[in-house]
Order: C-alpha cells, then sequence, then structure tokens
C-alpha cells in the first residue's frame, strides 16, 4: 500500500523555498532606498543586489550533493539558519561592505536549501501527488516573486517604526524562525543511498566554472560589456570541460563523483533542463523589464506597478493548481497547451504595443494574464518532469543542477532581454521598449515551446524483456 503524502512536511520545505525567492524579487525595490540612505554608488548597489543570486546560482548542486551525503534535514536546517542569520546582518548593517557580505552569505543559505526543498518533494512525495506537489510549487513561486514586489513597496511605504529599507530584510527573520521550528519537528532525515564523500576537486571546478559563467552574465550588461566579462565567459568552458573530464574519471575508478555525467544521457533529464533554463530566462528578466517600465516609464510607485501584476500573479497560483489536476489526466498536452498560450502572451503584449496600443495598465494587464495561465501550466509540470526518473542517488545532485539552470537562465534572461529593453527605453519610450522585450520573450518562449515537444517521449518498441523497466520509466508524464 502506498504510504500517504506528508503534506505539513510539503508546507514546511515549500516556506523555504517561499523565502529564498521572495529575496531575490523584494530587495529589488528596496535598491533606490538603499543606494540614498547609505551613500553608495551604483557599483556597490549592484553587488548589493547581485550578490545573492551570485553565491546562490554557484553553490546550488554543492547543497544538493551535500544533501545527498549529510542528511536533506540537517542540510535544509542549517541553510535556513544560515539564511535567517543572514538577513539578520542585513538589517544592521552599517555600511556598504557589511550589506554586501551579508548578501554573499544570505545566497549560501538559499543554495542549502533550495535543493533538498526539490528533494523532498520527489523522494517523499508519491507519484499519485507529485504533479499537485509541483504545482503547489509553482503557486509558491509566483506569490515569492510578486509579493515580494508589493511587500517591498508595502514596508518601504509604511516605513515599520522608522527601519526603511532595512524592514525588507527584518520581515526574514519571523519566516525563517517559523521554518526552522517546523522543520525541526516535522522534517524527515533522507539522504542518497549509496553516497559516501564530498569531491572537493570537483567541488572547485564547478564552483569556477559556474562562477566565471554567472558573474558576467549578472554584472555584464550595467559594465557596458567589458572585456574582462567576455573572457570570463570564455575561460568557463575550459573549466566546465575540465569539470565534466574529472567526473568520468572519478566514477571510473569507483569514486563518487559531485555529478555523475552518465545522468545527462537520462532524456528527460537533459531535454527538462534546457527547457527549464530557456523558461526562466523568461520569467526572471520579464519581472524586471516589466518593473522598469511601470515605475520609470509610467511614472508608477513601487507598490503601484506591484498591483499591476497582482492579476497575473494570481493566473499564475490559479494555473499551477490546475496544471496538478490536468497533467495526471491529459499527461503532456497539458505542457504543450501551456507553453504555447505562454508564447502567445508575450506575442500579443509585443503586437499590441506595436500596433500602437497606449502603454496602460488596462492594455498590458490581459496579456500579462495570459502569459502566467500558461506559465502556471507548463513551469510547475516541467519541474517534475526533470526529476521523474532521478534515481535516489542522484536526486540530490539533479536538484541542484535544476535549481542551477534555474539561476543561470534567469541571469541570461536579464542579460539578453535585458539588453534589448534598455537599448531603447527611455521614459518616453518605455512601451516600445517593453514591446520589443517581449518580441523578443516571444521568441524565447516558442523556442521552449519545440523543447516541450521534443520532451514527449517516443512510444515505447518492443524489446529484450530486460528493457522492461526502462520502457516504463520513458513513459510520459
Amino acid at each position: 500500500m502506498t504510504s500517504p503524502t506528508p503534506w505539513r512536511t510539503v508546507a514546511v520545505v515549500l516556506a523555504g523555498a517561499f523565502m529564498a525567492i521572495l529575496d531575490a524579487f523584494v530587495v529589488i525595490v528596496a535598491g533606490p532606498s538603499i543606494k540614498a540612505d547609505l551613500h553608495i554608488g551604483d557599483g556597490a548597489l549592484q553587488w548589493i543586489l547581485a550578490g545573492y543570486q551570485l553565491t546562490y546560482a554557484v553553490l546550488l548542486i554543492t547543497g544538493g550533493r551535500l544533501g545527498d551525503l549529510h542528511g536533506r534535514r540537517r542540510v535544509f536546517l542549517t541553510g535556513t539558519a544560515v539564511f535567517t542569520a543572514a538577513s539578520l546582518a542585513c538589517a544592521v548593517a552599517g555600511g556598504a561592505a557589511a550589506l554586501i557580505a551579508a548578501r554573499l552569505v544570505q545566497g549560501l543559505g538559499a543554495a542549502l536549501i533550495v535543493p533538498q526543498v526539490f528533494a523532498f518533494l520527489t523522494v517523499l512525495v508519491p507519484d499519485r501527488d507529485r504533479h499537485r506537489a509541483f504545482g503547489l510549487y509553482g503557486t509558491v513561486m509566483g506569490l515569492a516573486a510578486t509579493s515580494g514586489q508589493l511587500a517591498g513597496g508595502l514596508l518601504i511605504g509604511a516605513d515599520p517604526l522608522g527601519a526603511g529599507w532595512r524592514s525588507v530584510f527584518w520581515v526574514n527573520l519571523p519566516i525563517g524562525l517559523a521554518t526552522l521550528a517546523l522543520a525541526a519537528r516535522l522534517l524527515p532525515e533522507s539522504t542518497a543511498p549509496h553516497a559516501r564523500r564530498l569531491d572537493v576537486p570537483g567541488v572547485v571546478l564547478l564552483t569556477a566554472a559556474l562562477a566565471l559563467l554567472a558573474v558576467p552574465l549578472i554584472q555584464g550588461r550595467q559594465a557596458g560589456w567589458p572585456g574582462w566579462a567576455w573572457a570570463c565567459l570564455a575561460g568557463s568552458l575550459p573549466c566546465l570541460a575540465a569539470f565534466v573530464a574529472l567526473e568520468r574519471r572519478t566514477a571510473a575508478r569507483g569514486g563518487d563523483p559531485l555529478v555523475r555525467i552518465a545522468l545527462f544521457r537520462t532524456r528527460s533529464f537533459s531535454l527538462g533542463l534546457a527547457l527549464i533554463l530557456l523558461l526562466y530566462t523568461v520569467v526572471t528578466s520579464y519581472y524586471l523589464v516589466l518593473a522598469v517600465s511601470l515605475q520609470d516609464g509610467r511614472g508608477l510607485s513601487p507598490l503601484g506597478a506591484g498591483l499591476v501584476y497582482t492579476p497575473s500573479a494570481v493566473a499564475f497560483f490559479l494555473f499551477s493548481l490546475l496544471a496538478g489536476r490536468l497533467v495526471p489526466a491529459h499527461g503532456h498536452r497539458v505542457l504543450i497547451t501551456g507553453a504555447t498560450v505562454m508564447a502567445l502572451g508575450y506575442a500579443a503584449t509585443a503586437v499590441l504595443l506595436l500596433g500602437g496600443a497606449p502603454f496602460t495598465p488596462a492594455v498590458v494587464i490581459p496579456t500579462l494574464i495570459l502569459q502566467s495561465a500558461g506559465g502556471g501550466l507548463v513551469i510547475p509540470p516541467s519541474l517534475n518532469a526533470v526529476l521523474a526518473r532521478v534515481t535516489p542517488d542522484d536526486t540530490g545532485a539533479a536538484s541542484g543542477a535544476l535549481s542551477t539552470a534555474q539561476q543561470i537562465g534567469g541571469a541570461l534572461g536579464v542579460a539578453v532581454i535585458g539588453a534589448v529593453f534598455f537599448t531603447a527605453f527611455t521614459p518616453a519610450t518605455a512601451g516600445r521598449a517593453l514591446a520589443l522585450a517581449s518580441l523578443t520573450t516571444a521568441a524565447i518562449t516558442t523556442a521552449a515551446t519545440v523543447l516541450v515537444v521534443l520532451l514527449r517521449e517516443p512510444p515505447a518498441r518492443p524489446g529484450p524483456a530486460d528493457r522492461t523497466g526502462i520502457d516504463e520509466a520513458a513513459r510520459t508524464p
């Protein structure tokens, strides 16, 4: 008999994901206030905003592997404690250097938390409820992204106890402490069955490769793409090649690699990672250009801008829940429909604004809802598809790779779509700049739709008896 789904445990780990995602968005709204209060320049502010994303993106795979080795409950608790303590350090920081250091540590905490979330959803939730669980994750993701903008605007506007921008960090403390208390009580321990020790050389090489990739993607556009940015991007390739060679040698000697390269031979995993990277290239960057368009172009407050995309957040929430119910019955068609609707939503924004429609909330809100409805149908089920056929030994590393694809995709989107947008943007041309960004986003989402179609496994062919388990595992979810 299949064990019941531990929904209270799911709720606790999703609270950790909410906290990590919220922090990536809530601080964006606080940026101008931080700059004015601390009397810092654009470069320091950029590191305050991007430092979190950097350590978060670079250390995710290592965080997932640490959960495999030392226990996912233990690493989740450690990450939550680190994140909460770093939030306190951010709230009391007296200068830019202290705030940047605390933000880097916050990213480390998030990198320990998030892979355990995916791992727990995979190992604790039975197959029958997994689509629903990942639908809930998608809901949490949408709520965190949108409420980050709203909460930031509300907190800074209300200025509780005169805390100003510091309130966006103080708010993490009750969430973090409550998550710690509930996780200590409800989370079971879970490890990979055959994990032995951490592959330290692999950690060093992968961290170097991802840092060389992430730093220019995060900072390159605002720095004007100087030579060092291109040198870093070029240098990431030999580091990545050396990492792959090292992992293959380690596995061939019977060692315990950080990531089993053979994992990428699984069709659903490799194609799924590419799909997630494209989807997150779109999602994160579009929130950024939309916020700039509404605030700097239309002159809306952070709270006003947040209210504009609140209807789309509600749509994402509802359609994420709906996807959890539709996918078990209708399978891959739900993902294809979602990706298509998402691409049409971005294309509709571009067509309306380039066709002469005024850039007003009334014009863009319906197309934002269309984008988010499609995203709700495709993004959470895609997360499940990536991990659906991963073995227990690889759950942590695979979860870290999935989280890394999300973060690198977000940074890539800010670099590519941001370049298109900011090249055309002035307060007077905000509508046209958003239209061009929407057109680019529609093209990327169309490519993602093609990957969704390819992700569908071909029908199983008759073969030897020992292939039965493989063919069964390859069935479309």
